[in-house]
């Protein structure tokens, strides 16, 4: 066995070396999708592309004020943590945010401070709430990236686009090959709730399977208590409004966003379905994960 992640390791170093790159590199205009297939697809690397929705509605629309009008009394799934950190390690358990149903007008108060409430809130739903619970928002965007639909025909795939509308988004990126290097652990799933007088609790989910996720934090992480992570190579990128952020499957990734950050997350499954993700309003923080 110690032969085996000696091994592994000597294949992190190796792909470091021969193609992965010592930083995100931008395109500025969206590819062909035969050359991005080719350079950055079938390599499995992250870029960053410019100009790629410049004339969506979306980035000149999106504005509080807009969506109050637009959506601001529809009843939307809303993430509730303490501290910001969505589905993470907080001692030996895995939480989760505490889903709660409100209006948008009611978030939007939180958001401009008309309204003073314990806790971090932002919208975010993975299985696609802005098809779901906000329709009425398609028309600002396109229903795909054609590029992207092209270049993805002929391969199995679940990889993601990331689009920044406004405000900016903090990722650092892990290659898969680096996964010799980051520690897993297995935890006790749970919720987060909070309690009448303003506190959060952590209630156990006891009727489900253990989670195994990441403790290491990257912004700040535990060497003496990992030390194999010194020999991870994390990518310290962020994402500007208006620009399209392409996170190869199996990444690790840590993200954080700008007060008041709106993005759409394209996400290419291996039945061509595309999702849409993380309409996210708010600071949100979330432990390092992996997109499979």
């Amino acid at each position: 066995m110690e032969s085996v992640r000696k091994r592994l390791a000597e294949c992190s170093e190796e792909a470091q070396e021969l193609y992965l790159n010592q930083s995100v590199p931008y395109l500025d205009g969206p590819p062909d999708p035969l050359l991005f297939y080719r350079d950055w697809i079938g390599p499995n690397k992250p870029c960053i592309i410019r100009n790629a929705f410049n004339h969506w509605p979306a980035l000149s629309r999106w504005t509080l004020e807009y969506l109050r009008q637009k959506v601001g009394s529809k009843v939307i799934s809303v993430a509730v943590t303490p501290n910001g950190y969505a589905d993470a390690v907080n001692g030996d358990r895995f939480v989760m945010p505490e889903e709660r149903q409100m209006s948008f007008s009611s978030v939007l108060d939180v958001i401009e401070g008309k309204v003073q409430r314990s806790g971090v809130f932002y919208v975010q739903k993975q299985c696609s709430n802005l098809l779901l619970e906000l329709p009425e928002l398609n028309d600002d965007l396109e229903p795909h990236i054609s590029w992207m639909s092209s270049a993805l025909v002929h391969k199995d795939h679940y990889e993601n686009l990331y689009c920044v509308v406004s405000g900016e988004k903090h990722f650092i990126l892990l290659p898969p090959t680096d996964r010799p290097f980051i520690p897993y652990g297995v935890y006790q799933p749970a919720v987060y709730r909070q309690r009448d007088n303003g506190e959060f609790e952590v209630m156990d989910q006891s009727d489900s399977e253990k989670v195994p996720w990441i403790p290491l934090d990257p912004l700040d992480p535990d060497l003496q208590l990992f030390p194999q992570y010194r020999r991870a190579r994390p990518l310290h990128v962020t994402v500007k409004a208006g620009e399209m952020l392409f996170l190869p499957s199996l990444w690790f990734h840590h993200v954080r966003q700008s007060h008041g950050c709106i993005a759409v997350n394209f996400w290419y499954d291996m039945e061509y379905d595309i999702k849409y993700n993380y309409f996210q309003l708010l600071e949100a923080l979330c432990d390092i994960t992996a997109s499979a």
